[in-house]
Formats: C-alpha cells, sequence, structure tokens
C-alpha cells in the first residue's frame, strides 16, 4: 500500500478556507495520495514566518501575499509559487454606524470631510501590509477622492478583533474577510458599507501558496494537492454543500462562531458576479498572470514598491500556470485559452493586465 504524502497547510479562521475543510473532511486529499494536516495560524505574518522557514508547506493566504513575499515587501524576500486561486470576492469594508449614515447621507462628502476637516485621519484596520484588503481599501478610497496615505491611518489587526476594536471606538471601520462582518454586524458595531466584489468584480482573494523550491522540487506532490482542493472547489459550486461546510467551519477548531452566522456568509451559488465564489466551472481557479500583474502594480502606485521590477515577469514567475493546467487536465476541468483576463472596477478602470503605474500616484489635494 502506498503510503500518503503528508503536506502541512494552513489556513487563517475565515469562510472561505472552506476549500481546505471540505477537502479534508471529504477525504479529497487520500484520493490523490495525500495526508493534508491542516493547522490554523493566528495572523497572516505567522503564515509568512511558517512558509519561509518551512513549518508550512503551503498555506491557503491572501493572493497579495505571494507577492508580497516575492518582492521582499513586509518581511524577507522568497522565491513564491502561487499554484491557484481558491476563491473570489467574500470580502467587504465595514464602518462604524455614524461614518456609514454620513456616507449614506452624503455618498460625495462625507468621508472627505471626516478625514480633513474634523482634525484627524480615518482609522482603518485590514489584515497585512501588501495584501488584499490593504489594498481595497486604498483602491476604493481612492475611488473616494481620498489619498489612503494622507486621509487615513491605516493599522493591522487580526480578523477576530477587528469588531471588538470597532465597537469599543478605536477604528473607524475595517476590511477583511467574513465571518468577522457578520459578527461586527451582530454585534451592532457597525455594518457593511461595499463589498469587495463591488471594487471588483471577480477579484481574486485567497490563492493556494507555496515557496517556489517546493513547487519545484515537488511537482507531482504540488499537483496533487491542486486538483484536491480543485475537486474541494467544485464541491462547493452546489449551495447545499455549503451549507454541510458551514457546519464543518462552525466547529471550534475551526472558526468557532454560530452555524447560522457563518451560513449568511456562504450565499447561494446563483448569488452574482460580485459573491463568493470557488469555482464557476474553474473559472474562478486558473492562477492568471494578469491577476499578478494587478497587484505589483498597486504597489507601486501607492509606493510600497521603488524598484524597476517587470511586473509582467514578476507575475508569469509567480503564477504555476503549467502546473495548474496539468492538474485541471488531470481532471478534465477546462482551462481558460488565455492567461489574462479582463475586468471593470469601481472607478471605471478597464483592467486589462496591462501596468498603469510607473511610480507612486501623486493623488490631487
Amino acid at each position: 500500500m502506498t503510503v500518503p504524502h503528508r503536506l502541512r497547510l494552513g489556513y487563517l479562521p475565515l469562510t472561505d478556507s472552506a476549500p481546505l475543510i471540505v477537502a479534508r473532511q471529504l477525504g479529497l486529499d487520500r484520493r490523490h495520495g495525500l495526508e493534508l494536516e491542516l493547522l490554523r495560524q493566528p495572523s497572516w505574518s505567522a503564515v509568512r514566518d511558517k512558509l519561509l522557514d518551512g513549518r508550512l508547506h503551503a498555506a491557503a493566504a491572501l493572493y497579495g501575499l505571494a507577492y508580497g513575499m516575492q518582492l521582499g515587501l513586509a518581511g524577507p524576500q522568497a522565491d513564491m509559487a502561487l499554484l491557484m486561486t481558491l476563491n473570489q470576492n467574500g470580502q467587504a469594508i465595514t464602518l462604524s454606524h455614524p461614518l456609514a449614515d454620513a456616507l449614506t447621507a452624503a455618498p460625495e462628502q462625507a468621508l472627505r470631510r471626516r478625514a480633513r476637516q474634523d482634525g484627524a485621519p480615518l482609522t482603518l484596520a485590514h489584515t497585512f501590509p501588501a495584501g488584499t484588503h490593504a489594498l481595497w481599501l486604498n483602491y476604493w478610497l481612492a475611488a473616494q477622492g481620498l489619498d489612503p496615505r494622507r486621509d487615513a491611518r491605516l493599522v493591522v489587526i487580526p480578523p477576530p478583533q477587528m469588531g471588538a476594536a470597532l465597537e469599543a471606538g478605536q477604528l473607524d471601520g475595517f476590511c477583511a474577510g467574513e465571518p468577522w462582518h457578520q459578527q461586527a454586524a451582530a454585534r451592532q458595531a457597525g455594518r457593511v458599507v461595499v463589498a469587495s466584489g463591488e471594487i471588483w468584480p471577480g477579484h481574486p482573494e485567497k490563492a493556494l501558496l507555496c515557496r517556489r523550491d517546493f513547487a519545484q522540487q515537488e511537482p507531482a506532490a504540488a499537483g496533487a494537492l491542486i486538483m484536491t482542493l480543485l475537486e474541494a472547489c467544485r464541491w462547493l459550486e452546489h449551495s447545499e454543500h455549503r451549507r454541510q461546510a458551514a457546519r464543518w467551519l462552525a466547529r471550534p477548531e475551526h472558526i468557532a462562531l454560530p452555524e447560522t452566522l457563518i451560513a449568511a456568509t456562504l450565499p447561494s451559488v446563483a448569488a452574482g458576479a460580485a459573491a463568493l465564489r470557488f469555482f464557476d466551472q474553474g473559472r474562478v481557479n486558473c492562477p492568471y498572470p494578469s491577476d499578478g500583474v494587478w497587484f505589483v502594480d498597486q504597489f507601486r502606485r501607492w509606493g510600497w514598491l521603488s524598484g524597476d521590477e517587470d511586473a509582467q515577469a514578476v507575475a508569469a514567475a509567480v503564477s504555476q500556470s503549467r502546473l495548474y493546467r496539468q492538474a485541471a487536465d488531470a481532471l478534465g476541468l477546462p482551462v481558460p485559452a488565455q492567461p489574462q483576463r479582463r475586468g471593470r472596477l469601481c472607478d471605471g478602470v478597464e483592467w486589462d493586465g496591462q501596468p498603469r503605474y510607473q511610480a507612486a500616484l501623486d493623488l490631487p489635494g
């Protein structure tokens, strides 16, 4: 009998960790010759550190973390491999009730008035420097006519602590994944003002991430891991399966919140282009290099990246398109013919995979 290849996978207590939990519960790992050891992590910095030193073989991680680590932002540089996208959308921005009410009453003025006339910048929390949530905040604030470098103070807080910090008046708002917006709403600390899928419909969010030397030295294990999680994402394509996933996620060892609260963050598969998606006939899961270019481009836009790195070359190296295609082909799943995809963001920008910024953006005052 063949001994399964044991892999240590990290994840945070978030709704979009569902593919990992599902894969283990259904035994999909064993089907592909693996034994997954799922290790809940306290923060994205812990995920970063354990990927770097080998305590984790791979992780369900912020898409931006792959490129932040590759470029040496917010930590040591390491060559990274993005094996597949695990989900699109599913994040949000919650604001305190007074600020959310002001935004509803005066959508063109409320944030600028609060940030520039009340004597202090907005204090907003996200989950990791160079991560997705920092970029959704920056992009949305800029679309509202603010400069997030001047008009906001962005702080890093673990997602489970955000609702309490908002309730205590320590924050004006936060951007994170679910179920932490549902928890903040349940404790009446604030309310969602925009879903991340409204900022960029179909944006990449969590990815299956590993160090590149692991993908190169153990391509069979990396391919088996992709197949395992592709099958889990396909299983989540059914609304009744999502209800079962909510029961598993609610367990103390995973998220440890009420099942009803978690189920509310797993909408029907037919919920629309801005809702949380795991599969969509495989269109979600391709590691599009053009998605990586967007992150590198935004790093440069906000002054986090000052070198002359070629965004398209970086994305081509990080995105493991060949490994992904092999895994999808083995499962009989379609693979997009083009490695690029297009999208329209909330400010009207049409993203076509071509870098837009050569240097940090100077926003008008």
